[in-house]
Formats: structure tokens, sequence, C-alpha cells
């Protein structure tokens, strides 16, 4: 059984679709400039229910304090993740943001992309393997686009791992059996549209993740 993230959470429906389906995180993505974006407000809002059932997630890139102040004040996040081209040492200076701790992306393509890890993971709590972006892309990630898991077969990191990038619950078994993952995450997977969250989808990634 792989624990789930379902990412980029923007209404009550698909907030109680992943709590129903016993997802482990709820991720609410603060970059004004992705589909899934909404406010701190709002994402407080929406993580209500999930108090004491999930851990929530605030996920951003290249955030300043001022705006992680205000995320920390009003959704609280468990965890915090860097999903921009923050410096390891960033990690360290977020973490007072968060309740738990500090989650950081990686964009993975080649094996030689690994030889960020051992920085990342001296300062952050856990690390996201994603697929690099694609050449003028707007987004780090949520791009729908998957990496070769076996990259990830037989590797141990020194701190839990998620694994990321163009999950779907049709090849979630297939990417768990490949790359070895305990943890996965996933959001356009999951959309009938960008930044528009199917709760049908929702549950059958969390049923297909359980399996």
């Amino acid at each position: 059984m792989a624990l789930v993230k379902i990412c980029g959470l923007r209404t009550a429906e698909t907030v109680d679709a992943a709590l129903r389906g016993e997802a482990r995180y709820l991720g609410f993505n603060f970059f004004p400039k992705s589909p899934r974006f909404v406010t701190p407000d709002a994402a407080a809002a929406l993580a209500a229910p999930a108090r004491g059932r999930a851990d929530t997630v605030a996920v951003v890139v290249d955030a300043d304090d001022a705006l992680l102040a205000q995320i920390a004040a009003r959704l609280a996040p468990d965890w915090i993740q860097l999903h921009g081209k923050e410096r390891p040492d960033r990690a360290a200076e977020v973490r007072r943001f968060a309740r738990k701790g500090v989650i950081k992306a990686l964009a993975i393509a080649r094996p030689e992309d690994f030889e960020a890890v051992a920085p990342a993971a001296a300062a952050a709590d856990m690390l996201l393997f994603d697929a690099k972006a694609p050449a003028g892309a707007v987004l780090p990630g949520g791009n729908g686009a998957a990496f070769d898991w076996t990259l990830l077969t037989g590797r141990t990191f020194p701190k839990p791992w998620l694994l990321s990038g163009g999950l779907t619950p049709e090849n979630v078994g297939e990417a768990v059996r490949a790359s070895g993952a305990s943890q996965v995450d996933v959001a356009s997977g999951v959309e009938r549209a960008p930044g528009v969250k199917d709760p049908d989808r929702i549950m059958a990634f969390l049923a297909a993740a359980a399996a």
C-alpha cells in the first residue's frame, strides 16, 4: 500500500473525496501561475475537515517569508513543499513556518540528477522526485510529465520520499512496482481539465495505490 498525496485541491467536494479515500496528505498550491492556485484563506477553509485525518501540505515556488508567514497564520500547514529553485539551506530557513517539516522537490530526468539528493536531504525532512518540466513550461511541476521510474529502482535515500510526475489511476500501480515508492503524489492525473479535480478519479487513484 502506497501513501498518497492529492495535490492542488481547490474545492470542498474534492477534499471530501480525498479524505474518504484516506489520502495521507492534502496539497494546496500557492503558486499564482498555477491553475491549482488558492489563497491562504481559501486553503484554510478547505483544510478544516482534514485536521486529525490527513496532513496538509503548502506547495510553494521560490516563496518569500511574507507569503510563508501568511500561509502559516491561516493554514498552519503540517508541511511546506519547496517546488522551485530554492537552495538547500532555504529548507532550514522555512521550517519554522511548518508544523512538521519541509519537503524538497527534485526534478529527475537522468541518473546524474540524483547528485542533488545529498545536499537537499541534509536540509529537508522529505524529498519528492518529479519529472523535469518540459521546455517552455510555466509550471515546475503538475505538467502530467513522467520520468523513467526505474531510475529509482534499488536506490536508498537518507530521508523519506514521494514519487511524482505523470501518475494516474491507471499507471500508479506500475509506477510503485518499478520505483519501489512507498509514497506517491498526484495532481493533473486526477483532473478532467487543468486545475479541475475529478472526485471519481481521486477515489480511483487512492484505490489503485492502496492495492
